[in-house]
């Protein structure tokens, strides 16, 4: 089946469908499945519905409308219960053909009024049914009538095929949809009509014919005195009593292919069954075929527009992610400029300060100034400052002559060494500005610095 496009899974309930059903082509089977989406379990339902002659939820409702059905003599099989197999009530005058001259005179005489009466009936019955000589009936409830037939003809024949539980229009759309053929059985008082019951009673009740229909067929039938009947009677042109038409689908139209006039001998039916299927196989095969090519096709463009959306979805994340990466980038790299002018800006800014303060630096006492404290700084690359202060400078005082010198880190804490004690701290600073800060405004003096005094410049950005 793989060569079909087919799927492992596919195949799988190919084959389970026809274990369940006993369908013996696979290609009735697949074609099933796919008209039920791979339903297993939905498509052997139906196949249940169409075995016990209900109609399946294609055709469920009573109000569905039934397709043409074409009705041309010279695309039909007729059979007639005049060719062999047949039987009827002969209406020709039983008992030996007379010898004598006179006797066989009348005999052909009797034979030909016989041959002419039967021709005239039939014309002026079928001027009658033209002219409109028969009421239109009007049919109300086309599935009661149905059903009332099927009950009447259980109670006077037990053993008959399955007939179909749904009105004309149910089963012609049922047959169309399922490829299968349908025979329409009309039935007339057999009472009346000895045809009718000897074919009911002896050939619809033959075993082989129940078999050969119930399997290769659907059977719908109604009596012509009910409206259900007599409508369809109308529209597919009967001209004797038991009828029997067979449709099926051929180029795409439902159409009579096969009719079956008067009795006939259970052997008989069935080879003439067997013949009309044997002759329009080839059509439902056909059928099926350009329905699987109409599945595939629908099926593999359905596969490709999913691929394509699928594409398209893949593209869209793609252009997504690289938009987010674009994005990102973008983001770095206005962070790396914001930073950047950040760095700038604060070195301006720490320049202005510079230039600022430097006014705010003491000057240096000479070097016999009395009290004068020398400081030794050393800063973090290493170098080493000396310089003077008063001892009534403050603290403010030392770190604005550090803050000031070139070589001085721009941000720094001044700690002594032992014991170890900062004497600056920028968070100091920070609080400075907001508020007098008594350490900062202490003089070195008091701060207990003394002269050769050594303190440490670490830097806080290292």
């Amino acid at each position: 089946m793989e060569a079909d496009g087919l799927t492992n899974e596919q195949t799988e309930k190919v084959l389970q469908f026809q274990d369940l059903t006993g369908i013996e082509d696979m290609n009735v089977c697949r074609d099933v499945l796919i008209r039920h989406q791979w339903d297993l379990e939905v498509a052997f339902q139906e196949q249940l519905n169409i075995r016990e002659g209900r109609p399946t939820m294609f055709a469920a409702s009573t109000d569905v409308r039934a397709p043409a059905v074409i009705n041309d003599r010279f695309l039909q099989q007729v059979f007639s219960a005049n060719m062999p197999g047949g039987r009827t009530v002969s209406r020709i005058p039983s008992g030996p053909i007379p010898r004598s001259f006179t006797g066989l005179f009348g005999y052909v005489i009797n034979l030909v009024f016989q041959y002419f009466y039967s021709t005239l009936s039939s014309i002026v019955s079928a001027f009658i049914n033209i002219g409109g000589g028969n009421e239109p009936r009007l049919v109300t409830d086309p599935l009661g009538d149905v059903m009332k037939f099927i009950r009447e003809y259980y109670e006077r024949y037990p053993e008959h095929p399955v007939f179909y539980q749904g009105t004309y229009a149910q089963a012609l759309n049922d047959a169309k949809q399922e490829l299968r053929f349908l025979v329409v059985y009309l039935h007339k008082d057999p009472a009346k009509n000895p045809d009718v019951d000897s074919f009911c009673r002896e050939t619809l009740s033959s075993r082989s014919v129940i078999d050969y229909i119930n399997t290769h067929t659907l059977l719908w039938g109604c009596d012509v005195a009910t409206p259900e009947g007599y409508r369809v009677m109308q529209s597919i042109t009967v001209r004797s009593y038991p009828l029997m038409v067979m449709i099926s689908l051929r180029a795409n139209r439902m159409m009579i292919v096969g009719r079956f006039e008067g009795d006939c001998t259970p052997e008989e039916l069935l080879r003439r069954l067997q013949s009309v299927v044997a002759a329009n196989e080839v059509w439902l095969s056909q059928a099926r075929a350009d329905r699987l090519e109409r599945n595939f096709t629908q099926t593999l463009r359905r596969q490709q527009d999913e691929a394509y959306e699928q594409s398209l979805l893949a593209d869209e994340e793609k252009e997504r992610q690289r938009q987010r990466e674009r994005d990102a980038v973008r983001q770095a790299q206005e962070a790396e400029e914001r930073a950047k002018r950040d760095v700038e800006l604060r070195k301006e800014e720490i320049a202005r300060q510079k230039i600022e303060l430097a006014s705010l630096v003491p000057s240096e006492p000479p070097s016999d100034a009395v009290g004068a404290i020398a400081v030794v700084f050393k800063l973090p690359s290493g170098t080493r400052l000396e310089r003077r202060f008063n001892p009534t400078d403050s603290v403010k005082d030392v770190y604005h002559y550090l803050f000031c010198h070139p070589d001085s880190p721009d941000e720094f804490e001044i700690t002594t060494n032992f014991p170890k004690r900062v004497l600056y701290s920028k968070a100091d600073v920070d609080a400075s500005e907001g508020a007098a800060n008594e350490t900062l405004n202490k003089s070195l003096q008091d701060m207990g610095l003394k002269n050769r005094e050594v303190l440490f410049v670490n830097d806080l950005e290292a």
